[in-house]
């Protein structure tokens, strides 16, 4: 019996009674393999199949071959699975297990779900981009279309009631856990170790320490690969160090995934998706590393990085768990006892990491123009959203309303990312749709076809491997191939295609060898020695690295012939060295100059049309705002937090009235830092409605009228609108300012010698209150000058009292 037994009539009783549930149950407690099972015989069920979502392919396949195997059967009858690149479905199939991703597909493919009775979301708790759409749209069918469809959240360690509220309340049921002790020993690091040294210790003295095999948790394929060569040659007899990670074939993960031979030791060096719905037979000691490798996604780069982060406190629970599945086990953790605390309870939500291209796509196909009303736990970033729709503008798969276009809905026929759908589709166009499928099966596999720097490199070494996973990438290919539509007898370019993907990677070779620079306005590089380095153009496919600069790890060389396309053209005024203005005609892809020459001598026209280019290009930024340009633009600033009816004159606002107030400006200047701060006020005045010009002094003048004259307002400060006085020019003003609607003047006063005294906001109330301090302090910092007790009522002053007073 296993924990999840104890609960599974309350889940069955919730699921008859409701169409949502959420259940939370601890590693080891038995809901991957016995709810499925357990539900095949509800009566809301009927003839309906039951998805089982899994957030990794691994994952979906282990979970998948041992539902079967509690059955006495294969996967392919009962029990069956569907992921990237394998899929066992027979006729009699009433559970599949499949990967968030391929269920999104599914629903996209089939709102209504036919066939389908429940959907389970395994391990939910990990947050991923699928998971949390699938669900949002899962649960959109079931109001518009199938309210009969049940929906079950199954989670770890997550925030259930979070979970809960977004399903209106859904019931939650709560499993205990079946885990054997497991004794936790903090192993430290010496942060001089190299990271892979350490483990390799770890690994030495667990074997030494314990029985039974090792699990060891690393956070990528290269430290596996570097921990492999450093326990070579160096462990006990009968030890077997096996990796396991996502990019590995079929047999190589059964390899690591099945119990050591007789008398043998396993040291399983793993990534995280050892973490959930894997048991790995025979561990009972984990190696915990306490790294972990996760996608991050720069909206201004346009770059999805995998950074290497500290693991969350949720994670490093599940991988502890890991050693107590079939018996008492021990965990080495690679960090300090104290060192604990300063985790993060959960790691991140993928949305709110993630490249959301295909997020924004998939919305679009729905008919969902945004995220809003969606049943998502987090709602999208702002920038990371906005920057995917205009990737998918660029490619023309969004009109600029953001609907679906028919070039969009093509590639959303294509079950591959935005990016890699319209090289397949532009490849198929070319004569030779397979071409890009293959370059998409390589740049969508890690390691497949080796992992030479040249893109063509890869894909000849992708036609020679004769491996399993090679071979079910092709045939993986040949299905992306034809639903971008075929296509023989063309001979497009790899680099041309890898551009269409990646427009903005696009680069040019410049300064040393190795150096090169893309169109996004970055830099990368790559070994001097390497042949690409030689290549003037390059279309570059994945980079990694640095903040200022990145290294290229694929690329292939391009003609700039195949980039034609790409090339923008401006006319721009520019001043020579001798000071004479001369017309230039500027191809340019992104930020690369391709070239550039001197088309004359400008005339007028020319010298507005080129100043207006700029503005268009660059915005305001070459506008030179002086002292009184600068405060009228303040003023009308604030009238229009005041009142409607006043000019907008943000960056925004006046860049989308040039024409009525800038362009005027231009008929006299040879640039726009020559047009004169008396000039842009007259532009600025021009903007504010005829009947409007008297009430702009009335509700915000430029200047406080005081006893003694006049003290400018700052309407920029701060806080809003601002005067900087001395407060002896302000004796006998017994009414605090105001401006615009009664809206008081902020006050800051200020000693003889213009060092700050008080802010306020209500002159009347310090006359009466804290002046007595402030004369006190006065008197005796400033014995020349005078400090009346009742500053209201005396005569506002800017000198020194007479002799002898």
């Amino acid at each position: 019996m296993l924990p999840i037994h104890a609960v599974l009539d309350e889940l069955k009783a919730a699921l008859a009674a409701g169409n949502v549930a959420v259940l939370a149950a601890p590693p080891g407690a038995g809901k991957t393999t016995v709810v499925p099972l357990a539900l095949l015989d509800q009566a809301w069920l009927g003839d309906g199949k039951i998805l089982v979502l899994e957030p990794r392919r691994l994952a979906a396949r282990a979970a998948a071959e041992r539902v079967a195997r509690t059955l006495g059967q294969t996967p392919g009858e009962t029990v069956g699975y569907r992921i990237r690149l394998q899929s066992r479905i027979g006729p009699k199939t009433r559970i599949e297990v499949i990967t968030e991703g391929v269920f999104t597909r599914m629903i996209l493919d089939d709102p209504a779900l036919e066939g389908v009775g429940a959907v389970l979301f395994d391990e939910f708790h990990e947050r991923s981009l699928d998971a949390d759409l699938g669900l949002a749209l899962a649960r959109e069918t079931q109001g518009l279309l199938r309210d009969d469809l049940r929906l079950l959240v199954m989670s770890a360690t997550l925030d259930i009631a979070g979970v809960s509220r977004l399903l209106d309340g859904a019931p939650v049921i709560e499993a205990e856990g079946r885990m054997y002790p497991v004794e936790t020993r903090y192993f430290g690091r010496n942060p001089a170790e190299r990271f892979e040294d350490a483990v390799a210790r770890a690994v030495r003295q667990a074997l030494a320490e314990e029985t039974g095999s090792v699990l060891v948790f690393l956070p990528g394929q290269g430290e596996i690969h570097r921990t492999v060569q450093r326990l070579s040659d160096r462990l006990p007899a009968g030890v077997d160090v096996v990796p396991l990670y996502g990019a590995m074939d079929k047999g190589e993960q059964d390899r690591a995934i099945e119990p050591a031979a007789p008398g043998r030791r396993k040291v399983v060096l793993a990534t995280s998706v050892a973490e959930t719905s894997l048991t790995i037979e025979g561990v009972r000691v984990v190696i915990d590393g306490g790294l972990s490798r996760v996608p991050r996604f720069e909206p201004s780069s346009g770059l999805t990085r995998l950074a290497t982060v500290k693991v969350s406190r949720s994670s490093a629970e599940q991988r502890r768990g890991r050693a107590g599945r079939v018996e008492s086990g021990v965990c080495y953790r690679l960090w300090d006892e104290e060192q604990t605390r300063g985790l993060v309870p959960h790691q991140r939500p993928e949305i709110l990491e993630a490249d959301l291209t295909a997020f924004a796509l998939d919305l679009a196909r729905w008919g969902a123009r945004s995220a809003e009303g969606l049943a998502l736990l987090d709602p999208p970033p702002a920038g990371a959203f906005a920057e995917a729709r205009k990737v998918l503008e660029r490619l023309d798969a969004l009109d600029a309303t953001g609907g679906l276009t028919p070039h969009g809905r093509r590639l959303t026929a294509i079950p591959l990312s935005p990016r890699l759908a319209h090289m397949a589709a532009v490849a198929s166009d070319a004569g030779d749709a397979m071409l890009g499928a293959r370059i998409a099966a390589v740049l969508s596999e890690p390691g497949l076809g080796g992992n030479d720097l040249d893109l063509r490199d890869r894909l000849r070494g992708l036609d020679r491997d004769r491996s399993p996973r090679a071979r079910d990438a092709i045939k993986l290919a040949e299905r992306w191939a034809r639903a971008a539509g075929g296509g023989k007898g063309g001979e497009p370019d790899v680099g041309a295609l890898l551009a269409e993907a990646f427009p903005e990677r696009v680069a040019k070779a410049r300064g040393k060898p190795g150096e090169i620079l893309l169109a996004s306005g970055r830099g990368a590089f790559m070994e001097p020695t390497d042949t690409l380095a030689r290549e003037p153009w390059l279309a570059v496919a994945e980079l990694g690295g640095g903040d200022a600069r990145d290294r290229v790890r694929l690329a292939a060389p391009v003609d700039l012939a195949a980039l034609e396309h790409r090339l923008e053209v401006e006319d721009r005024l520019s001043r020579e060295p001798s000071g004479r203005m001369v017309m230039k005609r500027i191809r340019r892809i992104g930020a690369i100059v391709v070239d550039e020459k001197i088309t004359g001598a400008p005339d007028r026209a020319a010298i507005a049309a080129a100043l207006k280019g700029e503005v268009a290009r660059d915005g305001l930024a070459g506008l030179r705002w002086g002292e009184r340009a600068s405060a009228l633009r303040a003023r009308l600033a604030f009238l229009s937090t005041v009142d409607d009816g006043w000019p907008d004159v943000s960056n925004e606002g006046l860049h989308a009235a040039r024409e009525t107030w800038l362009w005027p400006l231009l008929d006299d200047v040879q640039s726009l830092g020559a047009i004169t701060d008396g000039a842009l006020e007259n532009g600025l005045r021009s903007l504010i409605p005829w009947d409007r010009q008297r009430a702009l002094d009335d509700l915000a003048p430029a200047r406080l009228e005081t006893p003694l004259g006049s003290a400018a307002i700052d309407y920029a400060a701060e806080g809003g609108p601002r005067v900087d006085i001395r407060v002896q020019e302000l004796f006998g003003v017994k009414a605090h300012p105001t401006v615009g609607r009664s809206i008081p003047l902020t006050l800051a006063l200020l000693s003889p010698a213009r060092r700050p005294i008080q802010m306020t906001k209500d002159l009347p109330g310090f006359w009466g209150g804290s002046w007595k301090d402030v004369r006190s302090e006065m008197r005796g910092r400033y014995p020349k000058h005078p400090w009346p007790e009742d500053p209201a009522n005396a005569e506002a002053t800017s000198r020194v009292k007479p002799r002898g007073t």
